[in-house]
């Protein structure tokens, strides 16, 4: 049974799909299935494989879903002699601990923008291994030279792009562009898509300015906004365009470990030193 689950993980990260894996790790006494079975669950519900069946299968198919949420691993004890077996029949006397893990490909980061923040965000998430994918409509930035460990770099205007494109629900996304105009067409096509992570750079002032645009003209809803992290970054302190780099990049990997939600909430977070960066060329 476990080579189907395997087969079905391989399929899902080369789907770019984020699945969990639910493995027995130990067993007591009598017990419907032995150490090491697994089953595999999708975002959606699916399921591959089997951990026993009865409601406590049932239960850590929930946890699942809990961990493809949270991306926390954790561990289950399920008592196979108690009410909780004994509402389904399953007495079997055994007790069986149930580790449930989170599994994803590598992720994506889609870079709108490939000046210097761009450039420097590109090298750091690609060696804290994201899949680097940058946009900008400049070849003179968005090219192999500058850029030699992207999987893809697309040189056009970023709405004309996106109108065509589909972006998986597991990316993560930042807009880096060089200016209002850019970040404004950007926000225009991204913010109605649901995405793993979508930041916007710039000071709370030029944030707002966007978000006023956006809403004058109808395109987005206020709930659409909620979603997204800006000013983007967590709060270090960052002037240079390296040090933002690195601040955006923490903020990726806090969301990607579950240490940090993917969605703003009250979004004009202030992040002081980027009042000090109006453009990036």
């Amino acid at each position: 049974m476990n080579h189907e689950v395997f087969a079905a993980l391989g399929e899902a990260l080369k789907n770019g799909e984020d699945v969990a894996l639910v493995t027995i790790v130990r067993a007591n006494g009598s017990t419907p299935q032995r150490v090491g079975a697994k089953m595999l669950v999708f975002a959606d519900g699916r399921v591959v494989g089997t951990i026993g069946g009865g409601c406590y299968e049932n239960d850590a198919l929930w946890k699942a879903r809990e961990v493809l949420e949270t991306r926390k691993a954790t561990t289950v004890r399920y008592e196979l002699a108690d009410d909780f077996a004994e509402e389904t029949g399953l007495i079997c006397g055994g007790q069986m601990d149930v580790f449930v893990e989170p599994i994803e490909p590598s992720p994506a980061l889609y870079i709108f923008g490939a000046g210097h923040v761009g450039l420097y965000l590109g090298r750091l998430a690609h060696e804290a291994g994201f899949e680097i994918h940058i946009v900008d409509d400049r070849e003179k930035f968005a090219n192999r030279e500058r850029f030699p460990d992207a999987c893809e770099i697309v040189v056009d205007e970023i709405p004309v792009w996106l109108g065509r494109t589909t972006l998986p629900a597991s990316a993560y996304v930042v807009i880096v562009t060089r200016g209002h105009r850019n970040d404004l067409d950007a926000m225009r096509a991204l913010t109605p898509r649901r995405l793993r992570y979508l930041g916007l750079i710039g000071s709370r002032a030029k944030v707002k300015r966007i978000y006023d645009a956006l809403i004058e003209e109808g395109t987005v809803v206020p709930e659409h906004l909620a979603r997204v992290n800006a000013p983007i970054g967590l709060d270090i302190g960052a002037v240079t365009p390296q040090e933002i780099a690195v601040s955006i990049l923490a903020e990726l990997i806090a969301v990607r470990r579950g240490r940090a939600s993917a969605v703003a909430g009250a979004s004009l977070r202030w992040m002081p030193a980027l009042d000090a960066v109006p453009s990036r060329p």
